[in-house]
């Protein structure tokens, strides 16, 4: 038979290692499936300023770095892949990474969110070839040029006031006709002379041109085709880069069919008056981004899985 756990977490970023130091601790042997993007969310980060305990931030990948030698420092253990299947057999779960399966007593979901793209044509093909979904992984490369941010929401915000310190305009594009970030967020965008709002439009088409590498032609984003909504005007804006800040989608398809989701694949928890971030399966808990569909935040992430950390540890005892 295989190595048994105590615990198998899925997922690396804060929801994931906080609930494994609360395991470790507990003196549970745990092991973290880092996934695809060790660390989470916050590896594409760059400045943290609203993690208690550190007066003048703390860089994105710092902090997940510092969280994965905690972890390891109280005997963890981070295997990198990604999950591909969890079954239950009696009182047990195996999980499949790959040609390799896991054996553990429970399991923790703490897998967080993807980018939610906007489903255009061409968009896919374009990506890293001026269309992005990261401003602080991607900003550098757009110094001094004219870029457009798609989105109405905090993060949206975030990333056109991050790309108005690099680039020379920055166009921020919402379907609506007001903005849904928090006021904060709202005030850098809307006082900053860099950033213009495009309201009520929606991108439908990306235009290239042709750039020559090794003989091979790459298409380069030249320029979006916008929409608007309410007077179906169409126009073409020139631009250098595009960054899509539309959303988040949980990363739960390997768990569908498994334990409830709701109608916008987040996992469902609370289905146990005892254990809170129990999901629909017994000895199954989840934590993080891929449960909680409001607050996309480090502090309520980690929260979360220290309460999952915890219940893993009262069901196994139990």
């Amino acid at each position: 038979m295989n190595e048994l756990y105590d615990t198998v977490i899925v997922g690396s970023g804060p929801a994931g290692l906080t609930a494994g130091i609360y395991n470790l601790r507990a003196n549970l042997k745990t092991i973290v499936i880092a996934g695809n993007q060790p660390g989470g969310q916050l590896i594409i980060t760059t400045m943290v300023d609203n993690y208690p305990g550190f007066p003048n931030g703390i860089g994105g990948v710092k902090l997940m770095m510092d969280m994965q030698a905690q972890f390891k420092n109280l005997g963890g253990e981070i295997k990198e892949g990604m999950v591909e299947n969890i079954s239950k057999k009696e009182n047990l779960f195996e999980v499949k990474i790959g040609a390799e399966t896991i054996n553990s007593k429970t399991v923790i979901i703490a897998t967080g969110a993807a980018i939610k793209w906007l489903g255009i044509p061409r968009e896919k093909e374009m990506i890293g070839k001026g269309v992005s979904g990261c401003a602080t992984c991607d900003g550098m490369f757009f110094r001094g040029k004219t870029v457009a941010v798609i989105g109405g929401g905090d993060t949206a915000c975030e990333e056109a006031e991050f790309l108005s310190r690099l680039c020379t305009k920055v166009y921020l594009i919402h379907r609506r006709d007001s903005l849904r970030a928090s006021a904060v967020e709202q005030k850098k965008v809307l006082e900053n002379p860099k950033i213009e709002m495009v309201w009520n439009t929606e991108v439908t088409e990306l235009n290239s041109n042709f750039q020559f590498s090794n003989s091979n032609e790459i298409p380069i984003l030249k320029n979006i085709k916008l929409l608007n909504v309410q007077t179906k005007e169409e126009k073409v804006l020139e631009v250098d880069g595009m960054f899509v800040a539309v959303g988040y989608k949980p990363a739960t398809d390997f768990v569908k069919g498994l334990v409830e989701i709701d109608e916008n694949g987040h996992i469902v928890v609370r289905k146990n008056l005892k254990f809170k971030t129990m999901t629909s399966v017994e000895g199954i808990f989840a934590a993080g981004d891929c449960v909680n569909a409001n607050h996309r935040q480090a502090i309520i992430a980690a929260g979360d899985g220290c309460r999952a950390g915890l219940d893993a540890e009262h069901y196994i005892n139990k």
